[in-house]
């Protein structure tokens, strides 16, 4: 996602504050909590203020009794601020992983619903820290943000004006350093913010990079390029380096700045308090309580900057978080559209013409096709000549450019989706079993399916013998992507998922290409079974699967060039004849 969208810190907010809506009274009790939190350090100095000036003004003013008034309640208020800080540190954590989730919720979400372009140019190592890594720190941003501006906010303007009653001169001077301070330190934020997003970005990268070696381990061994693998993998752990240095040395010159005009403050307020005092125009109680009227209110300011940090980090989470969420839905449900209900298989193109979106590769043109209801049809060809992308277009994974495919008389269109894809059942040449048992991956054809029907369905794929015979069955694991598994066993567990699917539409891309002989004969009984009754389209290379097929189509770049049965295709001796002569030379 190289093209990623840039947004304002405003676009920002404005698109995350909704999230607190369903948490609204747990924000506004963790606002109010706050501020309890607030009194204590507000009225400390006001404490301190009054013990000084009394004892100044004589020690007959100080009794145990006062002493004592003023200490209880100071406890009290101590015992308040704890329970309230617990509420916030408890509560309001709670509240920043709820909306953590929804989050992760939506985006996994709206991640369901587009399309393959999307995936084909989106690296899954870059999806997933965008779902995970990327919103832990909005937990810490969605409980501290609130927090720490309403704190600030009310502690700037308490400090303020009881600064201003005790000295106003010398308020003036501390707040005339606060602007340049805000200045400088905004500068370095930009930069942070930028470095936050590049880092976010690389450990994508690095993320990508090595389930990329890790599932490709055997092809990596194969060809002995561990070293390379290493070498690229270095490459990228160092580019990570480079960046989160550079991050932390922003960081470095951002704390240094605040600690620099922390110490620029307190020597401008004991230097001018201390002249304003000699020369009268403040007592030592009042110059006692703006030291810490000023500590405190300095204290609020590097909070709210060190904060900046998180913020930031929290920024780019949300940042990254809605370029998944504002990725287009290409493939959506039309308006209007209706269930498909009781589906027949008659399926129609017209005028069919297609293109990848993201690259603009013309496949076809004007293609035309009638499937009917039952039928088995085989499509042969060169490779890129548009077969499995004809296949793909039939339960919408594409839409057409122009034209339009029918089944059972209307545009599929003009059916919502789930029921479309709902009538058709896939069989594809590279199998994706989910890491979970053999029973699971069948049942994933019929989340709600039975044992009994589980197992009916992996008779009818053929796969029953050989699942009694692993080790637990049908709870044997097979790993991820099915790795302890051969590659026919796997065949026929995806074809037992579409037995229990029982859809009356049937794609077969290559089904058994990949596959040695005998795995290949047990399957094809299986496909064969499978097809029985059905609309079924089968994709081919070994010409022997697609003998017995009502028709056989020959697909090029110039469309289907040849149509007829097996037997009549080779009396026309055409593109289909060679194909079979060299088939048989490859024998």
């Amino acid at each position: 996602m190289s093209n990623a969208r840039k947004y304002s810190s405003g676009t920002l907010l404005k698109r995350f504050i909704p999230y607190y809506k369903s948490y609204l009274p747990t924000l506004i009790f963790d606002l109010f909590c706050a501020s309890l939190t607030t009194v204590c350090e507000i009225i400390l100095p006001l404490i301190m203020r009054e013990i000084t000036n009394a004892g100044v003004g004589g020690m007959a003013s100080v009794t145990v009794g006062y002493i004592l008034q003023i200490g209880i309640l100071y406890l009290v208020l101590r015992i308040v601020d704890s329970a309230a800080y617990y509420y916030m540190a408890y509560v309001g954590h709670v509240m920043g992983t709820k909306i953590e989730t929804d989050m992760r919720r939506d985006a996994y979400s709206h991640l369901q619903e587009l399309s393959n372009t999307y995936f084909n140019n989106t690296k899954v190592g870059q999806i997933m820290g965008r779902i995970t890594n990327d919103l832990f720190d909005v937990t810490e941003f969605s409980h501290h943000c609130p927090e720490e501006f309403f704190i600030a906010g009310i502690k700037g303007i308490v400090s303020f004006i009881i600064l201003l009653n005790i000295n106003v001169p010398l308020t003036l001077i501390i707040f005339v350093i606060i602007p340049l301070m805000i200045v400088i330190c905004r500068s370095i934020n930009k930069k942070m913010r930028e470095t936050f997003r590049k880092q976010r970005q690389l450990i994508g990268e690095l993320n990508a990079r090595i389930e990329d070696s890790l599932l490709g381990q055997k092809v990596v061994k194969a060809f002995v390029n561990e070293e390379l693998e290493k070498s690229k993998f270095e490459t990228d752990n160092k580019n990570f380096f480079s960046i989160k240095k550079l991050s932390y040395r922003l960081m470095g010159a951002f704390q240094t700045t605040t600690r620099l005009f922390d110490g620029i403050m307190y020597a401008a307020t004991v230097i001018a308090g201390s002249l304003f005092m000699l020369d009268g125009q403040i007592t030592p109680g009042d110059l006692v309580a703006y030291l810490l009227y000023v500590t405190t209110f300095i204290a609020t300011v590097r909070r709210i900057i060190e904060f900046a940090e998180q913020f930031q980090r929290g920024m780019t989470g949300i940042e990254r978080f809605l370029e998944i969420m504002d990725a287009d839905i290409e493939i959506f449900d039309c308006e209007g559209a209706t269930e498909l209900t009781d589906p027949k298989g008659n399926i129609e193109f017209k005028n069919v013409s297609f293109e990848y979106p993201d690259d603009h590769n013309i496949v076809f043109t004007n293609l035309n096709l009638s499937i009917k209801q039952g039928e088995k049809i085989a499509i042969i060809g060169p490779s890129g000549g548009g077969k499995t992308t004809l296949c793909n277009l039939i339960p919408r994974f594409y839409d057409v450019c122009e034209g339009e495919i029918i089944l059972d008389g209307k545009n599929i269109k003009d059916y919502t989706l789930k029921s479309l894809r709902g009538a058709i059942g896939m069989v594809q040449q590279e199998i994706y079993l989910f890491s979970g048992t053999v029973y699971e991956n069948i049942a994933y054809g019929k989340p709600n399916a039975t044992m009994d029907e589980v197992v009916e369905a992996a008779k009818r794929a053929g796969a029953h013998e050989f699942i009694t015979e692993l080790a637990d069955g049908y709870n044997t694991y097979v790993g991820e992507r099915g790795v302890k598994l051969s590659g026919g066993q796997k065949q026929r567990i995806s074809i037992a998922r579409v037995f229990l699917k029982n859809p009356p539409i049937i794609i077969l891309d290559e089904a058994t290409s990949a596959l040695d002989n005998e795995s290949e004969y047990a399957v094809a009984q299986s496909l064969n079974r499978l097809s029985e009754g059905r609309t079924t389209i089968t994709i081919a290379h070994r010409l022997s699967t697609i003998r017995h097929s009502d028709r056989i189509m020959v697909l090029t770049e110039d469309g289907i060039v040849e149509e007829g049965t097996h037997q009549s295709l080779l009396e026309k001796k055409g593109l289909y004849y060679r194909f079979t002569q060299m088939a048989n030379k490859l024998v």
